[in-house]
């Protein structure tokens, strides 16, 4: 017999009727989610995930089979993260293809302004826009098989006025530029020659750089998975913590 059909003769038909509904929304889950629950962090815990995945969607919406990362939901996010006091430490997991630039930069720039430590963790991929994300937080780690993307700044679609046009997106590079140099350690050199390098990627230019190389090029501090980035963050939030204690016995 079906394990979901299984029903407990003993049981009055109220519970049997019960016992079928739970089955059938413990099947219906299995299937849709390929899970029966996600698991969240304890309302004790001091540290928030925010998870940056998929293609970073910003002011045109993308198709529905799209996976994508909304900036307008990741806003509020990072505003409740600065005005909850429960939570001490935020961590971000990357696994992203790249997207909108503006809104990418609007997420780093969120993200690097915040008051509470952050930790950022590059697995499976952290592309083009991804790679501010990556880089605003106070530390970051990449995994040993991860990839980050390096190229200039492109735009699709029908473009009117060609001269105005590249004025645009250069400037919209070098803001690009500048925040990656301003927060990590690679130089300004490396990584336009990393963004400008022919030949790397098919039919493109720019770079796919390894976890490894990423960190020899000072763009991620460390290689790294979730235990480390984990106990990182903890070390940074605990250093936060003696440097408020000692400026509040100083007054």
């Amino acid at each position: 017999m079906n394990n979901n059909q299984y029903i407990n003769e003993n049981q009055p038909q109220g519970d049997q009727d019960k016992n079928e509904t739970k089955g059938s929304s413990l099947v219906e889950k299995i299937q849709s989610l390929g899970q029966t629950n996600v698991p969240q962090l304890s309302n004790d815990s001091k540290i928030h995930c925010l998870t940056i995945v998929g293609q970073i969607e910003g002011h045109i919406q993308l198709p529905p089979q799209n996976k994508t990362t909304k900036y307008e939901h990741v806003i509020p996010q990072i505003v409740a993260i600065e005005q909850n006091p429960k939570i001490e430490g935020l961590l971000v997991i990357l696994n992203t293809v790249g997207g909108d630039v503006e809104a990418g930069l609007a997420i780093s720039e969120m993200l690097a302004s915040l008051s509470k430590p952050t930790v950022s963790i590059v697995l499976g991929g952290g592309h083009s826009i991804g790679v501010p994300i990556a880089v605003a937080c106070d530390y970051s780690f990449i995994a040993e098989t991860a990839t980050m993307t390096i190229h200039p700044v492109r735009l699709t679609g029908l473009v009117i006025g060609v001269p105005q046009t590249f004025e645009y997106l250069d400037k919209m590079q070098d803001r690009v530029v500048n925040f990656v140099i301003g927060h990590s350690d690679i130089t300004e050199e490396k990584f336009k020659e990393l963004m400008f390098s022919k030949g790397n990627l098919t039919r493109d230019i720019g770079t796919n750089v390894i976890g490894s190389d990423a960190v020899d090029y000072g763009l991620i501090n460390e290689i790294g998975g979730i235990g480390q980035a984990i106990k990182k963050l903890n070390e940074l939030i605990e250093e936060k913590n003696l440097s408020e204690e000692s400026g509040q016995m100083i007054q």
